[in-house]
């Protein structure tokens, strides 16, 4: 991460000290606060404005206790619980560091301080509190999101849906591996955050990977995060997705697309909880819940050799299948309703769907399942021009193209034309997803995000 344009507080009594850490951390382009004393540092932390702060644990003269500073730091977190807090004493030992953390430090560096470990440690809590803020943010957007749609939870009156949340509300509260299946756009996603919100660990992170979006070279620098040095393009240290769960949730999202080549390497770090960035030597261990998705056959591909039973049974000590929209017609009403009004006040239209309109949802097979549902009703608050929605408003024959033969010369729209073509790669190449991409010409990532955006299973 870049330093650049961070304020860090520096409290320590000792001038060439304080001295030392200003140029060294004005070089990281930051800026500095140098204070001699805890009050110092008390009032200028109450201004706010702080990204950091480095405390030194004893100030008066021949002090070895580190008293002042552990009242220091126990002040200043009662006050601010999120500013990350970074010890540091000449008169290091593992019981004044661990006194220090549980005052809320966030971590501990001993004087003589090595400038590449202190830096790291400032880069690495710097990052940690960014990534809390981001969870924060998406934690509030979700909660206006939730309360937009009318009250948060999935839309499910079915006899399959319901069967579906008895299981998520045994389960939530558990701390257990979940691996969540179902096709393409049933809401798999969605799932996994009603699990972490009903779990233990709902006020830490939930953070989500789309492991069929990362490339296969880069796939332990994303997870493990990386030293400045390790390859060519890591300029700056990088804390990976595993150091930013730990205390939450882990929610890797297409499982089934992780290439064989790195499925040993999660399943280390799943069963020991340790890790190590890559180009460091240093040993992490993080603790949190992992639950996993895929649209894929996990079993058939293990009998193929594709992907590991170990991992397999790791991910799956409980398994929720998410029906398909086909399996909950008596939802479909409901959901249409659901989204026509969450489009409508987007868009600030009002619009209701006639009889006719419900019961031509209710007949659509619905390949693309609740998204492909989602972005009909959107299609229509966007382009209908009436108040009430009639079955030739909904254009449903244009959003299944495997319900229809294509006449040979037939010009059709580009957004299908797309479909096609990826259909039509993916079944000569037997569901081979890189082949694919390649015979398309696009990248494996990129058509993922087709994939995903078209609701096809592969």
């Amino acid at each position: 991460m870049d330093m650049k344009g961070s304020t860090i507080i520096v409290a320590d009594d000792q001038a060439d000290v304080r001295q030392a850490l200003r140029l060294m951390l004005k070089k990281e382009g930051c800026e500095v606060v140098c204070v001699a004393s805890p009050e110092a540092a008390r009032a200028r932390m109450t201004e706010g404005g702080i990204d950091l702060a480095l405390l030194d644990l004893n100030y008066s003269r021949d002090t070895t206790s580190g008293r002042e500073g552990l009242t220091l730091i126990e002040d200043i977190r009662t006050a601010d619980p999120e500013t990350p807090l970074v010890a540091m004493t000449a008169w290091g030992s593992v019981e004044v560091a661990v006194e220090a953390l549980k005052a809320g430090a966030s971590d501990f560096i001993e004087k003589p301080w090595d400038n590449v470990r202190l830096l790291t440690v400032i880069r690495s809590q710097l990052e940690r509190a960014r990534a809390c803020r981001d969870q924060r943010r998406f934690q509030a957007i979700s909660e206006i999101q939730r309360d937009d749609s009318g009250g948060g939870e999935l839309v499910a009156e079915a006899p399959a849906m319901k069967a579906m949340l008895e299981t998520v509300g045994r389960v939530a509260s558990a701390d257990v591996s979940v691996l969540i299946t179902g096709e393409n756009g049933t809401g798999k996603s969605l799932v996994a955050e009603m699990l972490h919100r009903r779990s233990l660990r709902a006020g830490q992170a939930f953070v989500a990977v789309n492991m069929g979006s990362i490339p296969e070279h880069l796939f332990e620098s994303e997870m493990f995060g990386h030293l400045r040095g390790a390859f060519t393009d890591a300029r700056e240290d990088r804390i990976g997705r595993f150091e930013l769960a730990d205390g939450g949730t882990l929610f890797l999202d297409e499982i089934g697309n992780l290439p064989e080549s790195q499925q040993a390497k999660l399943l280390h770090v799943l069963e020991s909880g340790q890790f190590e960035r890559v180009g460091g030597t240093r040993t992490h261990a993080v603790d949190m819940r992992v639950i996993a998705a895929t649209n894929a056959d996990l079993p058939e591909r293990v009998r193929a050799g594709a992907f590991r039973q170990d991992l397999y049974f790791r991910l799956n000590t409980i398994e929720i299948r998410v029906p398909p929209l086909r399996e909950r017609c008596s939802d479909i009403p409901l959901l249409a309703r659901h989204f026509l009004q969450r489009h409508g006040r987007r868009y600030g239209r009002s619009l209701t769907l006639s009889d006719a309109a419900e019961e031509a949802l209710t007949a659509h097979d619905w390949p693309g399942n609740v998204r492909e549902l989602s972005h009909v009703i959107e299609r229509v608050v966007l382009l209908g021009g009436e108040d009430v929605v009639e079955p030739q408003h909904l254009s449903l024959d244009r959003t299944s193209l495997s319900s229809r033969k294509r006449v040979s010369g037939e010009v059709m729209p580009l957004m299908d034309a797309e479909q096609l073509l990826i259909r039509n790669a993916l079944d000569r190449f037997g569901g081979n997803v890189e082949a694919a991409a390649q015979a398309l010409g696009l990248s494996r990532s990129a058509l993922y995000r087709r994939l995903q955006k078209f609701g096809i299973d592969v």
